[in-house]
Protein backbone atom coordinates (compact mmCIF):
# COMPACT_ATOMS: atom_id res chain seq x y z
CA UNK A 1 0.00 0.00 0.00
CA UNK A 2 2.72 2.16 0.13
CA UNK A 3 4.06 2.10 -2.77
CA UNK A 4 0.28 3.10 -4.40
CA UNK A 5 -0.09 5.92 -1.47
CA UNK A 6 3.22 7.17 -2.73
CA UNK A 7 2.09 8.13 -6.87
CA UNK A 8 -1.39 9.23 -5.22
CA UNK A 9 0.53 11.85 -3.12
CA UNK A 10 2.80 12.60 -5.89
CA UNK A 11 1.30 11.99 -9.59
CA UNK A 12 -2.58 11.82 -8.09
CA UNK A 13 -4.04 12.78 -11.66
CA UNK A 14 -1.83 9.92 -13.78
CA UNK A 15 -3.88 7.92 -14.97
CA UNK A 16 -3.75 4.34 -13.38
CA UNK A 17 -6.35 2.21 -15.20
CA UNK A 18 -7.85 1.73 -18.34
CA UNK A 19 -11.44 0.08 -18.76
CA UNK A 20 -13.07 -0.37 -22.08
CA UNK A 21 -16.68 -0.84 -22.19
CA UNK A 22 -18.29 -0.84 -25.61
CA UNK A 23 -15.11 -0.22 -27.46
CA UNK A 24 -14.45 3.26 -25.18
CA UNK A 25 -12.00 3.21 -22.36
CA UNK A 26 -12.93 4.59 -19.50
CA UNK A 27 -9.94 5.77 -17.55
CA UNK A 28 -9.69 6.05 -13.29
CA UNK A 29 -6.66 8.10 -12.18
CA UNK A 30 -4.48 7.15 -8.95
CA UNK A 31 -6.58 9.45 -7.30
CA UNK A 32 -9.92 8.54 -8.58
CA UNK A 33 -8.75 4.70 -7.77
CA UNK A 34 -7.99 5.78 -4.03
CA UNK A 35 -11.40 6.99 -3.45
CA UNK A 36 -12.99 4.20 -4.57
CA UNK A 37 -11.09 1.80 -2.94
CA UNK A 38 -11.13 4.02 0.54
CA UNK A 39 -15.09 4.01 0.19
CA UNK A 40 -15.00 0.04 -0.05
CA UNK A 41 -13.30 -0.13 3.26
CA UNK A 42 -15.64 1.97 4.57
CA UNK A 43 -18.67 -0.30 3.34
CA UNK A 44 -16.72 -4.01 4.25
CA UNK A 45 -16.34 -2.19 7.47
CA UNK A 46 -19.92 -1.72 8.04
CA UNK A 47 -20.92 -5.02 6.16
CA UNK A 48 -18.91 -6.73 9.29
CA UNK A 49 -15.74 -7.69 7.89
CA UNK A 50 -12.68 -7.51 9.93
CA UNK A 51 -9.23 -7.02 9.69
CA UNK A 52 -7.44 -10.70 8.79
CA UNK A 53 -10.79 -12.05 6.90
CA UNK A 54 -10.20 -13.97 3.94
CA UNK A 55 -11.92 -12.07 0.95
CA UNK A 56 -12.41 -13.65 -2.58
CA UNK A 57 -11.92 -12.06 -6.14
CA UNK A 58 -13.93 -13.86 -8.77
CA UNK A 59 -13.42 -11.98 -11.87
CA UNK A 60 -11.76 -11.83 -15.45
CA UNK A 61 -9.00 -9.17 -15.85
CA UNK A 62 -10.14 -5.90 -15.77
CA UNK A 63 -9.36 -2.51 -13.84
CA UNK A 64 -11.84 -3.46 -10.30
CA UNK A 65 -10.09 -6.82 -10.21
CA UNK A 66 -6.83 -4.77 -8.91
CA UNK A 67 -9.15 -2.16 -7.25
CA UNK A 68 -10.70 -4.74 -5.47
CA UNK A 69 -7.04 -6.13 -4.77
CA UNK A 70 -6.07 -2.98 -3.18
CA UNK A 71 -9.68 -2.54 -1.56
CA UNK A 72 -8.49 -6.18 0.64
CA UNK A 73 -4.93 -4.83 1.53
CA UNK A 74 -6.30 -1.58 2.39
CA UNK A 75 -9.11 -3.26 5.10
CA UNK A 76 -6.52 -5.36 6.25
CA UNK A 77 -7.63 -8.54 4.54
CA UNK A 78 -6.37 -11.56 2.98
CA UNK A 79 -7.52 -11.96 -0.74
CA UNK A 80 -8.52 -14.80 -2.35
CA UNK A 81 -8.02 -14.54 -6.09
CA UNK A 82 -10.40 -17.44 -8.04
CA UNK A 83 -9.55 -18.31 -11.48
CA UNK A 84 -12.85 -16.75 -13.86
CA UNK A 85 -13.19 -20.21 -15.82
CA UNK A 86 -13.11 -21.87 -12.91
CA UNK A 87 -16.94 -24.04 -12.08
CA UNK A 88 -19.52 -24.00 -9.85
CA UNK A 89 -17.96 -27.09 -8.06
CA UNK A 90 -14.19 -25.72 -7.53
CA UNK A 91 -15.57 -22.51 -6.52
CA UNK A 92 -17.34 -23.83 -3.87
CA UNK A 93 -14.76 -25.88 -2.74
CA UNK A 94 -11.70 -22.47 -2.54
CA UNK A 95 -14.38 -20.82 -1.32
CA UNK A 96 -15.46 -23.28 1.92
CA UNK A 97 -11.54 -24.26 2.32
CA UNK A 98 -9.99 -20.87 2.01
CA UNK A 99 -13.05 -19.60 4.74
CA UNK A 100 -13.52 -16.26 2.84
CA UNK A 101 -16.02 -14.06 4.36
CA UNK A 102 -16.95 -12.42 1.25
CA UNK A 103 -16.37 -12.45 -2.74
CA UNK A 104 -16.10 -9.83 -4.74
CA UNK A 105 -17.51 -11.33 -8.80
CA UNK A 106 -16.61 -8.88 -11.78
CA UNK A 107 -16.01 -9.20 -15.17
CA UNK A 108 -17.23 -13.00 -16.06
CA UNK A 109 -18.19 -14.49 -19.02
CA UNK A 110 -20.67 -16.87 -17.42
CA UNK A 111 -21.56 -16.58 -13.88
CA UNK A 112 -25.28 -17.69 -13.94
CA UNK A 113 -23.07 -20.92 -14.42
CA UNK A 114 -20.80 -20.15 -11.71
CA UNK A 115 -23.47 -18.82 -8.95
CA UNK A 116 -24.78 -21.83 -7.42
CA UNK A 117 -20.77 -22.26 -6.53
CA UNK A 118 -20.84 -19.35 -4.08
CA UNK A 119 -22.15 -20.06 -0.74
CA UNK A 120 -23.88 -17.64 1.60
CA UNK A 121 -21.27 -15.50 2.46
CA UNK A 122 -21.17 -11.47 1.93
CA UNK A 123 -21.87 -11.14 -2.11
CA UNK A 124 -20.18 -8.03 -3.60
CA UNK A 125 -21.35 -7.43 -7.15
CA UNK A 126 -20.49 -5.26 -9.93
CA UNK A 127 -23.04 -3.62 -11.97
CA UNK A 128 -20.40 -2.39 -14.76
CA UNK A 129 -20.14 -5.85 -15.75
CA UNK A 130 -23.50 -6.80 -14.88
CA UNK A 131 -23.60 -8.61 -11.73
CA UNK A 132 -26.17 -7.35 -9.42
CA UNK A 133 -26.25 -8.86 -6.01
CA UNK A 134 -28.02 -6.84 -2.51
CA UNK A 135 -24.93 -5.62 -1.95
CA UNK A 136 -22.85 -3.64 -5.31
CA UNK A 137 -19.34 -1.91 -5.83
CA UNK A 138 -21.63 0.95 -7.07
CA UNK A 139 -23.77 0.64 -3.58
CA UNK A 140 -20.46 0.73 -1.93
CA UNK A 141 -19.61 4.27 -3.86
CA UNK A 142 -22.97 5.76 -3.00
CA UNK A 143 -23.56 5.21 0.01
CA UNK A 144 -20.31 5.47 1.95
CA UNK A 145 -17.25 8.40 2.88
CA UNK A 146 -13.78 7.47 2.31
CA UNK A 147 -12.03 5.65 4.80
CA UNK A 148 -9.38 8.06 6.27
CA UNK A 149 -7.57 5.19 8.03
CA UNK A 150 -5.93 2.32 5.43
CA UNK A 151 -4.10 -1.23 6.83
CA UNK A 152 0.04 -0.52 6.85
CA UNK A 153 1.00 -4.20 6.43
CA UNK A 154 3.92 -5.32 7.94
CA UNK A 155 6.60 -7.24 6.07
CA UNK A 156 5.96 -10.96 7.35
CA UNK A 157 2.27 -10.37 6.75
CA UNK A 158 -0.45 -13.15 5.30
CA UNK A 159 -1.39 -10.79 2.15
CA UNK A 160 -2.87 -13.28 -0.54
CA UNK A 161 -3.53 -17.10 -0.77
CA UNK A 162 -3.39 -18.12 -4.46
CA UNK A 163 -4.93 -21.62 -5.12
CA UNK A 164 -2.96 -23.41 -8.08
CA UNK A 165 -4.97 -23.78 -11.35
CA UNK A 166 -4.99 -27.50 -10.97
CA UNK A 167 -2.64 -29.02 -13.44
CA UNK A 168 -2.34 -32.15 -10.93
CA UNK A 169 -4.85 -33.11 -8.40
CA UNK A 170 -7.09 -30.26 -6.57
CA UNK A 171 -5.76 -26.43 -6.28
CA UNK A 172 -3.59 -26.18 -3.28
CA UNK A 173 -3.51 -22.43 -1.55
CA UNK A 174 -0.01 -20.87 -1.51
CA UNK A 175 0.18 -18.55 1.23
CA UNK A 176 2.29 -15.37 0.06
CA UNK A 177 3.49 -12.70 2.00
CA UNK A 178 3.74 -8.38 1.82
CA UNK A 179 7.65 -9.14 1.95
CA UNK A 180 7.84 -12.02 -0.74
CA UNK A 181 5.98 -9.17 -3.35
CA UNK A 182 8.31 -6.62 -2.19
CA UNK A 183 11.43 -8.12 -2.79
CA UNK A 184 10.00 -9.83 -5.81
CA UNK A 185 9.34 -6.53 -7.57
CA UNK A 186 12.55 -4.69 -6.02
CA UNK A 187 14.53 -7.18 -7.67
CA UNK A 188 12.75 -7.04 -10.83
CA UNK A 189 12.81 -2.88 -10.81
CA UNK A 190 16.80 -3.21 -10.46
CA UNK A 191 16.86 -5.92 -13.04
CA UNK A 192 14.66 -5.14 -15.92
CA UNK A 193 14.67 -1.75 -16.94
CA UNK A 194 11.71 0.37 -17.75
CA UNK A 195 10.99 3.48 -18.82
CA UNK A 196 9.44 5.40 -16.11
CA UNK A 197 5.28 5.50 -16.16
CA UNK A 198 5.19 2.34 -18.54
CA UNK A 199 2.19 1.36 -20.09
CA UNK A 200 1.09 -2.30 -19.22
CA UNK A 201 -1.50 -4.57 -21.60
CA UNK A 202 -3.05 -7.49 -18.95
CA UNK A 203 -4.68 -10.11 -20.32
CA UNK A 204 -3.38 -13.34 -18.96
CA UNK A 205 -5.49 -14.44 -15.91
CA UNK A 206 -4.59 -11.80 -12.68
CA UNK A 207 -5.11 -15.12 -10.51
CA UNK A 208 -1.49 -16.47 -11.96
CA UNK A 209 1.18 -15.52 -9.87
CA UNK A 210 3.04 -14.07 -13.27
CA UNK A 211 0.10 -11.65 -14.43
CA UNK A 212 -0.20 -10.55 -10.30
CA UNK A 213 3.16 -9.48 -9.89
CA UNK A 214 4.28 -8.70 -13.56
CA UNK A 215 1.54 -6.24 -14.16
CA UNK A 216 -0.49 -5.66 -11.28
CA UNK A 217 2.22 -5.39 -8.28
CA UNK A 218 5.10 -3.74 -10.97
CA UNK A 219 2.18 -1.42 -11.62
CA UNK A 220 1.84 -0.20 -8.29
CA UNK A 221 5.45 -0.13 -7.43
CA UNK A 222 6.13 1.68 -11.07
CA UNK A 223 3.45 4.03 -11.14
CA UNK A 224 2.59 2.25 -14.51
CA UNK A 225 -0.90 2.57 -16.64
CA UNK A 226 -2.37 -0.48 -17.06
CA UNK A 227 -5.09 -1.11 -19.86
CA UNK A 228 -7.39 -4.10 -20.45
CA UNK A 229 -8.75 -6.11 -23.21
CA UNK A 230 -12.74 -5.83 -23.26
CA UNK A 231 -12.73 -9.13 -25.05
CA UNK A 232 -11.27 -12.22 -26.99
CA UNK A 233 -12.41 -10.72 -30.35
CA UNK A 234 -11.14 -7.12 -29.76
CA UNK A 235 -8.13 -8.28 -28.08
CA UNK A 236 -5.74 -7.56 -31.04
CA UNK A 237 -7.37 -4.25 -31.75
CA UNK A 238 -6.70 -3.44 -27.89
CA UNK A 239 -2.88 -4.60 -27.96
CA UNK A 240 -2.60 -2.12 -31.25
CA UNK A 241 -4.20 0.58 -29.57
CA UNK A 242 -2.27 0.57 -26.45
CA UNK A 243 1.93 -0.31 -27.44
CA UNK A 244 2.76 -1.73 -23.97
CA UNK A 245 6.36 -1.04 -22.96
CA UNK A 246 6.71 -4.91 -21.83
CA UNK A 247 4.36 -8.12 -23.04
CA UNK A 248 4.30 -11.55 -20.93
CA UNK A 249 2.77 -14.26 -23.35
CA UNK A 250 3.02 -18.00 -22.90
CA UNK A 251 4.01 -20.05 -25.86
CA UNK A 252 0.59 -20.71 -27.17
CA UNK A 253 0.10 -17.11 -27.31
CA UNK A 254 3.64 -16.73 -29.33
CA UNK A 255 2.63 -19.42 -31.26
CA UNK A 256 -0.75 -17.78 -32.42
CA UNK A 257 0.76 -14.79 -33.27
CA UNK A 258 3.32 -16.12 -35.51
CA UNK A 259 -0.11 -17.84 -37.07
CA UNK A 260 -1.80 -14.89 -37.72
CA UNK A 261 1.39 -13.30 -39.59
CA UNK A 262 2.44 -16.58 -41.65
CA UNK A 263 -1.87 -16.44 -42.79
CA UNK A 264 -1.17 -12.68 -43.92
CA UNK A 265 1.97 -13.33 -45.22
CA UNK A 266 3.86 -16.76 -46.37
CA UNK A 267 6.97 -17.74 -45.02
CA UNK A 268 8.56 -17.77 -48.35
CA UNK A 269 7.44 -14.21 -48.70
CA UNK A 270 8.21 -12.69 -45.55
CA UNK A 271 11.88 -14.17 -45.59
CA UNK A 272 12.66 -12.62 -49.34
CA UNK A 273 11.00 -9.14 -47.58
CA UNK A 274 12.95 -9.56 -44.46
CA UNK A 275 16.45 -9.54 -47.13
CA UNK A 276 15.81 -6.61 -48.61
CA UNK A 277 17.71 -3.94 -46.79
CA UNK A 278 15.04 -1.13 -46.83
CA UNK A 279 11.80 -2.85 -47.25
CA UNK A 280 13.05 -5.34 -44.46
CA UNK A 281 12.66 -2.61 -41.97
CA UNK A 282 9.53 -1.28 -43.09
CA UNK A 283 8.15 -4.70 -42.80
CA UNK A 284 9.56 -5.44 -39.14
CA UNK A 285 7.77 -2.10 -37.77
CA UNK A 286 4.60 -3.05 -39.56
CA UNK A 287 4.19 -6.31 -38.31
CA UNK A 288 5.25 -5.02 -34.10
CA UNK A 289 3.17 -2.26 -34.67
CA UNK A 290 0.26 -4.25 -35.95
CA UNK A 291 1.03 -6.86 -32.76
CA UNK A 292 1.08 -4.16 -30.65
CA UNK A 293 4.36 -4.63 -29.84
CA UNK A 294 6.26 -1.46 -31.37
CA UNK A 295 7.37 0.04 -27.63
CA UNK A 296 7.92 -2.85 -25.94
CA UNK A 297 11.03 -2.74 -24.64
CA UNK A 298 11.55 -6.13 -23.38
CA UNK A 299 9.05 -9.41 -24.11
CA UNK A 300 9.30 -12.51 -21.77
CA UNK A 301 7.69 -16.08 -22.58
CA UNK A 302 6.91 -18.43 -18.82
CA UNK A 303 4.67 -21.17 -17.86
CA UNK A 304 6.07 -23.75 -20.30
CA UNK A 305 9.19 -24.38 -22.73
CA UNK A 306 9.23 -22.10 -25.40
CA UNK A 307 10.85 -23.83 -29.06
CA UNK A 308 14.07 -22.37 -29.81
CA UNK A 309 13.29 -21.80 -33.31
CA UNK A 310 10.05 -20.01 -32.59
CA UNK A 311 12.38 -17.31 -30.38
CA UNK A 312 14.84 -17.36 -33.34
CA UNK A 313 11.71 -17.08 -35.79
CA UNK A 314 10.22 -13.77 -33.76
CA UNK A 315 14.64 -12.25 -33.35
CA UNK A 316 14.30 -11.82 -37.13
CA UNK A 317 11.48 -9.46 -36.76
CA UNK A 318 13.50 -7.60 -34.39
CA UNK A 319 11.50 -9.01 -31.62
CA UNK A 320 13.59 -10.51 -28.53
CA UNK A 321 11.99 -13.07 -26.43
CA UNK A 322 12.85 -13.65 -23.11
CA UNK A 323 11.86 -17.02 -21.42
CA UNK A 324 11.58 -17.06 -17.49
CA UNK A 325 11.60 -18.99 -14.98
CA UNK A 326 9.22 -19.19 -11.71
CA UNK A 327 6.45 -20.89 -9.96
CA UNK A 328 3.02 -19.63 -7.60
CA UNK A 329 5.87 -21.30 -4.78
CA UNK A 330 8.36 -19.15 -5.19
CA UNK A 331 6.74 -15.89 -6.05
CA UNK A 332 8.22 -16.20 -9.39
CA UNK A 333 11.72 -14.67 -8.16
CA UNK A 334 13.85 -17.77 -9.59
CA UNK A 335 15.61 -17.67 -13.26
CA UNK A 336 15.37 -14.96 -16.26
CA UNK A 337 17.12 -14.21 -18.95
CA UNK A 338 17.57 -10.35 -19.11
CA UNK A 339 18.36 -7.90 -22.10
CA UNK A 340 21.76 -8.24 -23.45
CA UNK A 341 21.84 -11.92 -21.41
CA UNK A 342 19.67 -13.79 -23.33
CA UNK A 343 20.57 -17.60 -24.41
CA UNK A 344 17.82 -19.12 -26.29
CA UNK A 345 16.50 -22.42 -25.09
CA UNK A 346 17.24 -21.93 -21.45
CA UNK A 347 15.32 -20.08 -18.59
CA UNK A 348 18.30 -17.57 -17.92
CA UNK A 349 20.54 -17.37 -14.43
CA UNK A 350 19.52 -16.93 -11.11
CA UNK A 351 17.78 -13.72 -9.95
CA UNK A 352 19.81 -11.93 -7.69
CA UNK A 353 18.65 -13.11 -3.92
CA UNK A 354 18.09 -16.96 -5.46
CA UNK A 355 20.29 -19.85 -4.90
CA UNK A 356 19.07 -23.01 -6.66
CA UNK A 357 21.02 -26.71 -7.34
CA UNK A 358 19.99 -30.12 -8.65
CA UNK A 359 18.78 -32.75 -6.25
CA UNK A 360 20.88 -36.20 -7.09
CA UNK A 361 17.88 -37.14 -9.54
CA UNK A 362 18.29 -33.34 -11.49
CA UNK A 363 15.20 -31.58 -9.72
CA UNK A 364 15.67 -28.35 -9.60
CA UNK A 365 15.40 -26.82 -6.28
CA UNK A 366 15.42 -23.35 -5.47
CA UNK A 367 15.94 -21.11 -2.31
CA UNK A 368 15.07 -17.33 -1.59
CA UNK A 369 13.10 -14.98 1.07
CA UNK A 370 9.88 -15.11 -1.39
CA UNK A 371 9.09 -18.86 -0.95
CA UNK A 372 5.71 -19.34 0.22
CA UNK A 373 4.72 -19.80 3.73
CA UNK A 374 3.24 -23.01 2.86
CA UNK A 375 -0.39 -24.68 1.69
CA UNK A 376 -3.25 -23.12 3.36
CA UNK A 377 -4.17 -26.06 5.92
CA UNK A 378 -1.94 -28.20 4.76
CA UNK A 379 1.01 -28.71 6.51
CA UNK A 380 1.50 -32.48 5.20
CA UNK A 381 1.90 -31.22 1.76
CA UNK A 382 3.64 -27.93 2.55
CA UNK A 383 6.50 -29.97 4.24
CA UNK A 384 6.71 -32.58 1.20
CA UNK A 385 7.57 -29.47 -0.94
CA UNK A 386 10.81 -28.47 1.27
CA UNK A 387 14.26 -30.59 1.41
CA UNK A 388 15.67 -30.44 4.84
CA UNK A 389 17.58 -27.60 4.16
CA UNK A 390 15.25 -25.48 3.64
CA UNK A 391 15.36 -25.65 -0.41
CA UNK A 392 11.77 -25.55 -2.16
CA UNK A 393 11.10 -29.01 -4.84
CA UNK A 394 10.09 -27.36 -7.95
CA UNK A 395 9.07 -30.46 -9.50
CA UNK A 396 11.05 -29.66 -12.61
CA UNK A 397 14.06 -31.04 -13.92
CA UNK A 398 17.02 -29.43 -14.99
CA UNK A 399 20.54 -28.90 -16.09
CA UNK A 400 23.32 -26.40 -15.83
CA UNK A 401 26.05 -24.92 -18.61
CA UNK A 402 28.98 -23.69 -18.23
CA UNK A 403 27.42 -20.03 -17.65
CA UNK A 404 24.92 -21.18 -15.14
CA UNK A 405 22.25 -20.67 -17.79
CA UNK A 406 19.35 -23.16 -16.27
CA UNK A 407 17.80 -25.65 -18.88
CA UNK A 408 14.27 -27.14 -18.22
CA UNK A 409 14.37 -30.84 -19.36
CA UNK A 410 11.14 -31.88 -18.05
CA UNK A 411 8.74 -32.62 -15.46
CA UNK A 412 8.90 -35.10 -12.32
CA UNK A 413 5.36 -35.99 -12.59
CA UNK A 414 5.67 -36.00 -17.07
CA UNK A 415 7.74 -38.97 -16.94
CA UNK A 416 6.46 -41.93 -18.09
CA UNK A 417 7.08 -45.61 -18.66
CA UNK A 418 6.59 -47.30 -21.56
CA UNK A 419 6.05 -51.00 -21.29
CA UNK A 420 9.89 -52.04 -21.95
CA UNK A 421 10.05 -50.11 -18.56
CA UNK A 422 11.69 -46.93 -20.07
CA UNK A 423 11.04 -43.85 -18.27
CA UNK A 424 10.89 -40.84 -21.16
CA UNK A 425 10.63 -36.96 -20.20
CA UNK A 426 8.19 -36.16 -22.92
CA UNK A 427 8.64 -31.86 -22.45
CA UNK A 428 11.96 -31.68 -24.89
CA UNK A 429 10.38 -34.25 -27.26
CA UNK A 430 7.12 -32.23 -27.93
CA UNK A 431 9.04 -28.81 -28.53
CA UNK A 432 11.02 -30.55 -31.44
CA UNK A 433 7.53 -30.97 -33.03
CA UNK A 434 6.17 -28.16 -32.41
CA UNK A 435 8.16 -26.65 -34.75
CA UNK A 436 5.86 -27.68 -37.53
CA UNK A 437 3.47 -24.83 -38.01
CA UNK A 438 0.85 -27.53 -38.84
CA UNK A 439 1.03 -28.62 -34.85
CA UNK A 440 -0.67 -26.48 -32.62
CA UNK A 441 -0.78 -28.51 -29.38
CA UNK A 442 1.20 -31.64 -28.49
CA UNK A 443 1.22 -34.40 -25.87
CA UNK A 444 3.61 -37.46 -25.75
CA UNK A 445 2.48 -40.34 -24.48
CA UNK A 446 3.24 -44.22 -23.88
CA UNK A 447 2.19 -45.55 -20.61
CA UNK A 448 1.54 -49.98 -21.66
CA UNK A 449 2.78 -49.37 -25.06
CA UNK A 450 6.02 -50.36 -26.43
CA UNK A 451 6.93 -47.18 -28.06
CA UNK A 452 5.83 -43.28 -27.33
CA UNK A 453 3.13 -42.27 -29.43
CA UNK A 454 2.34 -38.27 -30.31
CA UNK A 455 -0.96 -36.42 -29.60
CA UNK A 456 -1.58 -33.84 -32.06
CA UNK A 457 -3.69 -30.79 -32.58
CA UNK A 458 -3.95 -29.53 -35.59
CA UNK A 459 -2.85 -25.65 -36.04
CA UNK A 460 -5.35 -23.94 -37.85
CA UNK A 461 -2.52 -23.85 -41.34
CA UNK A 462 -2.96 -27.94 -40.62
CA UNK A 463 -6.26 -28.10 -40.90
CA UNK A 464 -6.29 -25.83 -44.37
CA UNK A 465 -3.98 -28.04 -45.91
CA UNK A 466 -5.45 -31.27 -47.38
CA UNK A 467 -5.84 -34.63 -45.59
CA UNK A 468 -2.50 -36.07 -47.43
CA UNK A 469 -0.71 -32.95 -47.52
CA UNK A 470 -1.13 -32.62 -43.28
CA UNK A 471 -0.24 -36.15 -42.84
CA UNK A 472 3.33 -35.80 -44.74
CA UNK A 473 4.25 -32.83 -42.94
CA UNK A 474 3.69 -34.12 -39.26
CA UNK A 475 5.34 -37.30 -40.79
CA UNK A 476 8.11 -35.74 -42.21
CA UNK A 477 8.58 -34.03 -38.86
CA UNK A 478 8.37 -36.99 -36.84
CA UNK A 479 10.97 -38.66 -38.84
CA UNK A 480 13.51 -35.43 -38.68
CA UNK A 481 13.21 -35.92 -34.98
CA UNK A 482 13.33 -39.51 -33.93
CA UNK A 483 16.94 -40.24 -35.54
CA UNK A 484 18.55 -37.37 -32.45
CA UNK A 485 16.22 -39.51 -29.61
CA UNK A 486 17.01 -42.89 -27.46
CA UNK A 487 15.70 -46.27 -29.26
CA UNK A 488 13.08 -46.42 -26.67
CA UNK A 489 11.74 -42.87 -27.05
CA UNK A 490 11.28 -42.96 -30.69
CA UNK A 491 7.63 -41.78 -31.78
CA UNK A 492 6.08 -44.83 -33.40
CA UNK A 493 2.63 -42.79 -34.41
CA UNK A 494 1.21 -39.45 -34.66
CA UNK A 495 -2.54 -39.38 -33.68
CA UNK A 496 -4.97 -36.43 -34.82
CA UNK A 497 -6.89 -35.19 -32.03
CA UNK A 498 -10.39 -34.31 -33.28
CA UNK A 499 -11.16 -31.63 -30.87
CA UNK A 500 -9.03 -28.60 -29.70
CA UNK A 501 -7.52 -29.11 -26.38
CA UNK A 502 -8.79 -25.62 -24.10
CA UNK A 503 -9.61 -24.27 -20.60
CA UNK A 504 -13.36 -24.65 -21.36
CA UNK A 505 -13.19 -28.27 -22.21
CA UNK A 506 -11.04 -29.00 -19.08
CA UNK A 507 -7.79 -30.39 -20.94
CA UNK A 508 -5.85 -26.75 -20.75
CA UNK A 509 -5.39 -24.82 -17.35
CA UNK A 510 -6.16 -21.33 -17.15
CA UNK A 511 -2.38 -20.41 -17.63
CA UNK A 512 -2.51 -22.18 -20.91
CA UNK A 513 -0.73 -25.56 -20.32
CA UNK A 514 -2.20 -29.07 -21.29
CA UNK A 515 -3.41 -30.45 -18.47
CA UNK A 516 -1.21 -33.86 -19.39
CA UNK A 517 -3.03 -35.98 -16.22
CA UNK A 518 -6.79 -34.84 -18.29
CA UNK A 519 -5.39 -36.02 -21.81
CA UNK A 520 -3.97 -39.23 -20.18
CA UNK A 521 -6.95 -40.24 -18.54
CA UNK A 522 -9.10 -39.42 -21.74
CA UNK A 523 -7.15 -41.64 -24.17
CA UNK A 524 -5.20 -43.74 -22.51
CA UNK A 525 -7.66 -46.61 -23.33
CA UNK A 526 -7.15 -46.36 -26.76
CA UNK A 527 -3.01 -46.10 -27.05
CA UNK A 528 -2.73 -49.96 -27.54
CA UNK A 529 -5.40 -50.25 -30.29
CA UNK A 530 -3.68 -46.35 -32.31
CA UNK A 531 -0.40 -48.13 -31.59
CA UNK A 532 -1.21 -51.37 -33.06
CA UNK A 533 -2.55 -49.31 -36.83
CA UNK A 534 -0.58 -50.09 -39.92
CA UNK A 535 -0.64 -46.01 -40.75
CA UNK A 536 1.88 -43.80 -39.34
CA UNK A 537 -0.71 -40.80 -38.62
CA UNK A 538 -3.72 -42.13 -37.42
CA UNK A 539 -7.09 -40.40 -36.76
CA UNK A 540 -8.92 -40.00 -33.22
CA UNK A 541 -12.34 -41.42 -34.55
Amino acid sequence: MEAFNYWVSQNPNQVFLRQPINRTFIEYTYLNVDEEIRKVVTGLKKLGVQPGDHVAILSKNCAHWIMADLAIMAAGCVSIPIYPTFGAETIEEILIHSESKAIIIGKLDDFPSQQRGIPNILKIGIEMYGVVEDQTWEKLQAQNEPSKKIHTPKSDELMTIMYTSGTTGNPKGVMHSYGAFEQLINTAIDQIKMPPHPRYFSYLPMTHIAERAGIEMSAIFRGATVSFPESLDTFAEDLASVQPETFFGVPRIWQKFQEKILEKMPQKKLNRLLNLPLIGGIVKKKIKTKLGLSASVVNFSGAAPIAISLQQWYKKLGIEINQAYGMTEDCILSHFNLTGSNKFGTVGRPLPGVTSKLSPEGEILIKSNCLMKGYYKEPEKTAEMFTDDGFLKTGDIGEFDHDGYLSITGRVKDQFKTDKGKYISPAPIELEILKNNDVDQVCIVGTGIPQPIALIVPSEAGLKKAKESFNQSIWKTISEVNPGLESYEKIAKAVIMKEVWSVDNGLMTPSLKVKRNRVEALHLPMYPEWFKEKANVVYES
